[in-house]
């Protein structure tokens, strides 16, 4: 399609006049036209680009229109190309039965009887045009989720860990017996030396594979209960790995996903260290009980240090691929928001789109639960009530316990203030209640307490007053080592599809990033009880009013610079700002923005992102109000440092939608 004709409209008329006095009216109306001689030149000129199509209906009489179905039925899906009728004995179809043919073949057309008045035709005509606008802004929003998702499956094959999806294969006595490899990654083939399997049975490239293999896979397939473990693979090569396998997909399908690493040199060196310590033994037998006391407190010391390095990793990780994500989410969010909004497609493509969108706000979620962990997610912390947060949340908690579990609410009298930011206390509270459901598959009681409490120099937190927001269940309990593990990133207890096990891990990363801590008491038969310790505030509480849903059109219109190095996020919040009526300029980095402020000085709004090579966004709007100190400023980021950040200044969080921009721009 050649882009500056694809607004022109096509004339099919070979008899009479028509075709002139049709270019001539739309020409003054400041439309292109293209007179057509016949269907194939009309095609033709379809193919290059066009808005919409006026034809008679004498250039369609006893003519073969098998060429013109062709192209109709084979257009992009985005695609729904507008025509204009003139008929010859009424415009529609009571009057002109044949026009139901026309009807049928041509799909999106209107009717328009002769003679016609030239502002009949204008209006057809401009409402054909508009129509085929928004299928071209459908189609760049259809590109952009297929850039998004390019990048997502550029991330998935970039992953270190063997990852594959498998179909089990069973005989007729149900006994597994094979699987069929459905999907691997890059690294499934540097771990295994099993190149081009895609498609492949396992007893086809490896006919000797162990059969515990396939046993605990089907295993798997059958009772959908993940499996994690360790084993050896002798069939290919000896070789050991860290085993993660679940179910996916419909319960009836025995499909099963592999996540899996290669952990053979591992293994071999405490096999080495083994025998080594068995060697040491038997040369000072009159030392083994201060050797085996030294080497449990040194073995201690260093799963001490494992840890806290582990986690430590684990929250730079996860701190910045959530913030990657959050950049690719951006684009995806708004683009999937805006067709919503728009109502484009089909109903089934109007679902399918709402689909995608409740999906990208799951995803959103889990972000968010991945910054908390990190301690990276950016908090508002005020003083709060913690006790009418709890009585404001008992509907949802109850309905969300379900009728089985009877909900309790024990708050104390005269409360201090709590430094906590509501929104996610109310997250955590509803983490916390969702797990006590689950541990009471047959019902119980749900206890809420929300008590003030001190605590010592020597304990566990820092000296000082706390509000102590306390989950008790009366459900299956934790054994002592479950509740020590409780709190590690993507350990869970419930089965697949139940969990992403970063519900303990965001509560006990909020907590600590709030100055506080978590605790856990449990006993195995006789429930548990998860404890959130919260600074005490100075100050008096406010309560937490979440603002009324902005109307853009109440927005003061004017100029905005929107500055992001990204791409695709750059583009998505460019496009938010002109639907709500702003004038807006764009530029890559700080400086391309100052150098644009420095010749252009009728910018009233300024949206940057905050991490950014070079110039942060912060320090970009402090140089801009050097040169405009009435300029408004509203920083966007993935997730904020505190450090640098002034707690006054407007932040938006990534993702968001056009409202949220919209409420964001309200309150500048």
């Amino acid at each position: 399609m050649i882009p500056h004709l694809s607004e022109r409209a096509l004339i099919l008329a070979p008899v009479g006049r028509d075709a002139d006095i049709a270019a001539s009216v739309l020409a003054e109306a400041g439309l292109r036209t293209q007179i057509c001689q016949d269907l194939c030149a009309l095609l033709s000129g379809i193919d290059n680009g066009a808005g919409f199509a006026l034809v008679t209906e004498e250039a369609l009489h006893n003519r073969d229109l098998h060429p013109l179905v062709g192209w109709l039925q084979n257009q992009p899906k985005w695609s729904d190309f507008p025509f204009i009728l003139l008929t010859r004995r009424g415009g529609g179809l009571e009057r002109n039965p044949s026009a139901a043919r026309y009807l049928e073949v041509l799909g999106n057309v209107n009717f328009l009887e002769r003679p016609f008045h030239p502002t009949t035709l204008i209006s057809l005509a401009r409402s054909a045009l508009r129509g085929r606008r928004r299928q071209y802004d459908a189609r760049a929003r259809l590109e952009e989720l297929h850039r998004g998702a390019e990048k997502y499956r550029s991330l998935f094959n970039s992953i270190e860990a063997g990852f594959c999806i498998i179909e089990m294969i069973f005989d007729e006595a149900g006994k597994p017996v094979d699987y069929l490899f459905i999907e691997t990654n890059p690294a499934f083939a540097r771990q295994t030396g099993l190149n081009d399997a895609v498609g492949k049975r396992m007893r086809s490239l490896v006919p000797d594979h162990e059969q515990h293999w396939f046993d605990i896979y089907g295993r798997v397939a059958r009772t959908g209960e993940a499996v994690r473990f360790e084993d050896g693979a002798d069939a290919l090569g000896g070789y050991w790995y860290d085993v993660y396998a679940f179910r996916v997909g419909d319960p009836k399908a025995p499909v099963v996903a592999v996540l899996f690493n290669d952990i053979t040199e591992r293994r071999r060196m405490e096999a080495a260290v083994r025998r080594s310590e068995e060697r040491l033994r038997a040369l000072n037998e009159t030392l083994e009980e201060r050797v085996q006391q030294r080497s449990h407190e040194l073995e201690l010391a260093q799963e001490a240090l494992r840890q806290s390095q582990k986690l430590e990793s684990m929250g730079q990780l996860t701190g910045g691929v959530a913030h990657d994500f959050n950049n690719l989410l951006t684009p995806i969010v708004g683009s999937l928001d805006l067709l919503h909004r728009r109502g484009l497609g089909t109903e089934r493509e109007r679902r399918l789109i709402e689909g995608a969108l409740q999906s990208a706000d799951r995803a959103k979620m889990l972000v968010q639960r991945l910054l908390a962990f990190a301690r990276r997610q950016p908090l508002q912390p005020t003083a709060i009530d913690i006790g009418e947060l709890v009585r404001d949340m008992r509907d949802l908690i109850v309905s969300t316990s379900g009728p089985r579990v009877q909900v309790e609410l024990a708050v104390a009298d005269d409360l201090p203030a709590a430094h906590a930011d509501a929104n996610q206390i109310e997250m955590a509270l509803l983490n916390l209640t969702v797990n006590a459901r689950d541990a009471m598959p047959d019902g119980g009681q749900l206890r809420i307490e929300v008590s003030c409490d001190s605590i010592a120099a020597d304990s566990r937190f820092r000296e000082g007053r706390y509000v102590r927001l306390s989950v008790k269940d009366t459900g299956v309990g934790m054994d002592q080592r479950t509740a020590e593990k409780a709190i590690e990133p993507f350990f869970t207890t419930k089965g697949v599809g139940q969990g992403t096990g970063l519900g303990l891990s965001m509560v006990h990363g909020l907590a600590a990033q709030l100055g506080g801590g978590l605790t856990i008491d449990s006993t195995v038969g006789q429930g548990t009880t998860v404890s959130l310790w919260l600074p005490t505030s100075e100050s008096a509480a406010t309560r937490n009013i979440a603002g009324p849903d902005v109307d853009p059109v109440k927005l003061d219109h004017g100029t905005a610079l929107v500055v992001d190095d990204e791409d695709l996020v750059r583009a998505s919040t460019v496009h938010m700002l002109r639907e709500l009526g702003y004038d807006v300029l764009e530029a890559s980095s700080a400086e391309h923005a100052l150098a644009i402020m420095k010749t252009d000085t009728d910018i009233d709004i300024l949206v940057t992102d905050h991490l950014m090579p070079g110039t942060t966004g912060t320090d970009l709007i402090e140089q801009a109000r050097a040169l405009k100190p009435e300029i408004r400023a509203l920083l966007i980021s993935g997730y904020a440092e505190n450090a640098g950040i002034s707690p006054g200044l407007p932040r938006l969080t990534k993702p968001f939608r056009q409202v949220d921009l919209a409420r964001s721009l309200a309150t500048l």
